[in-house]
């Protein structure tokens, strides 16, 4: 994935030491990498919204109607509080050590402290914290690199994706009132018709 700086200022953290709050930094090689902190904040946003749909009423989640993907007139039912929750465990189980993961379930998931952590994992609380960290970074890559849906950003993840997919080239002939798309594809254009109001 293809970062620029535009994608990380706003998600740097100003004060961090390592890229000077525009979230992109040097390496060695003498080519911009992304920073640890623009990763943490990517988790901590997903983080945020996977709390508020666990504490959402469920009377509040609601099913909503999705195209598909693959275009066409396919339309899916989706609930996606509950998707999102579902994906958000699914993909940090899958990408977290064993070691990581218990770390990762009592602080995240259930909520407790270092000084509850600490001696329940036998592990001292600079490791605890390096290992937090660790995991924040890790997740937020993969929430963001994750193909072909990816959970960041969030409302593309709710809401669909925004770009226009449809080719720049769009001829339209007026005489049968049907658009040519190209590579041999065509589809009626719909007409517009009044509709009165009802009383």
């Amino acid at each position: 994935m293809e970062w620029t700086q535009s994608d990380t200022l706003a998600l740097a953290v100003q004060e961090c030491t390592q890229c000077l709050g525009i979230g992109m930094r040097k390496n060695a090689r003498k080519d911009n990498s992304v920073c640890n902190c623009v990763y943490r904040s990517i988790f901590r946003a997903c983080f945020a919204r996977f709390r508020q749909c666990i504490t959402k009423e469920k009377r509040h989640s609601h099913v909503v109607l999705e195209y598909s993907a693959r275009g066409g007139r396919r339309i899916t039912w989706g609930r996606k509080d509950e998707e999102y929750i579902a994906d958000f465990l699914l993909v940090s189980r899958r990408y977290l050590t064993e070691d990581e993961y218990k770390v990762f379930k009592y602080y995240f998931l259930l909520g407790a402290d270092w000084r509850l952590c600490c001696p329940r994992l036998a592990i001292s609380k600079g490791n605890f914290y390096s290992i937090v960290y660790r995991i924040e970074e890790r997740l937020g890559r993969i929430f963001r690199e994750l193909k072909p849906y990816s959970l960041y950003p969030l409302d593309e993840y709710f809401n669909g994706r925004t770009e226009n997919q449809t080719p720049s080239a769009v001829t339209v002939e007026d005489s049968r009132n049907v658009t040519d798309i190209g590579a041999g594809r065509r589809l009626v254009q719909r007409i517009k018709v009044p509709v009165r109001r009802a009383a």
